[in-house]
């Protein structure tokens, strides 16, 4: 067990792969499609140039570069791979299929962890003869600058294959969450749907703009959010902690969750606003170079917290 395997050189795969090879370890990229492997050498020299200037490229950058190898076969990814991790298409039956022909390659020790957004294990891997070694290790986008990854048990998942699998994640520099047990979305997705939701029906009515309702994020809840979660927000927001925020405003706050939106906020008429609101910023080019900013941003963000992490270290 010398490497990882990727499966999907996509926008995710890419950064799974940036993520294993920044710490160290060698990497083999498998994708369908041969036009997206020449592709991938300077994919992955793009980003390395957007975040070694921030250290967010391993400590040589160019090592980081080399230790990724496309190759031509799934079976060359898998031979000898500690852990191969699919991102593919999200749709079903295409999932099923491929986890179905890398169960049929992979050696028995090796881990199968699907990136899926919202697609569960159970779903896809159950009548697999290694469906134990099968699990999600559900990435934020992109993976290489955002580094919770949501590992995802299926019922039948081996519990010690779930902790290699956090092992390695980990080891990589990620910070695995553990799911308990198996729900549609996960957990991140199913926060951002609820937040979305609000959001939108909040826009439609007609009580705030988008920009408004960005900026009510961006420049309030969203500067906590980088460095601590809602848990510890409220634990901090009461003299006597979390329990004391809840005794006092949970009633106040059961009432808004109470007419919080659900799903009917997705409506034709609101994704219209939304879109006109970045009508001028929406062609592909424009999007592309907005990435480009926001991953810049987010190398720099990751560069922040790793030095105010080393700093309260060294004073502890």
């Amino acid at each position: 067990m010398t490497h990882i395997a990727i499966i999907g050189a996509g926008l995710i795969g890419r950064g799974w792969a940036f993520v294993f090879a920044r710490a160290g370890t060698e990497v083999r990229v498998w994708d369908p499609q041969p036009a997206v492997l020449d592709r991938l050498p300077d994919d992955i020299a793009g980003m390395v140039e957007q975040t070694a200037p921030f250290g967010q490229a391993g400590t040589d950058p160019e090592a980081t570069a080399a230790r990724i190898r496309a190759v031509t076969t799934p079976e060359e990814a898998l031979d000898g791979a500690a852990l191969a991790q699919e991102s593919g298409p999200e749709v079903l039956d295409t999932k099923r299929a491929l986890f179905a022909r890398l169960d049929a390659i992979a050696a028995p020790e090796t881990i199968l962890a699907s990136s899926s957004s919202a697609l569960m294990a159970s779903r896809f891997a159950g009548e697999l003869p290694g469906r134990a070694r099968c699990l999600v290790g559900h990435p934020v986008n992109p993976p290489h600058l955002v580094p919770v990854v949501e590992i995802a048990p299926a019922p039948f998942t081996d519990p010690a294959v779930t902790e290699r699998a956090r092992a390695i994640y980990a080891a990589a520099g990620q910070v695995p969450v553990v799911l308990q047990r198996e729900i549609d979305g996960f957990i991140l997705n199913r926060l951002q749907a609820v937040v979305l939701a609000e959001s939108l029906r909040l826009i439609e009515q007609g009580y705030v703009d988008v920009r408004g309702l960005d900026d009510t994020i961006r420049h309030g809840l969203g500067r906590r959010w980088a460095f601590m979660g809602p848990m510890e927000t409220i634990n901090l927001n009461a003299p006597g902690g979390a329990g004391d925020y809840l005794t006092r405003y949970g009633a106040m706050m059961a009432g808004l969750a109470q007419g919080a939106a659900r799903e009917e906020a997705f409506t034709p008429a609101v994704a219209a606003i939304v879109g006109a609101a970045f009508a001028d910023v929406s062609a592909p080019e424009t999007v592309r170079a907005r990435q480009n900013w926001r991953d810049a941003e987010l190398a720099a963000l990751a560069q922040h917290l790793a030095a105010r992490a080393q700093h309260d270290n060294a004073q502890e």
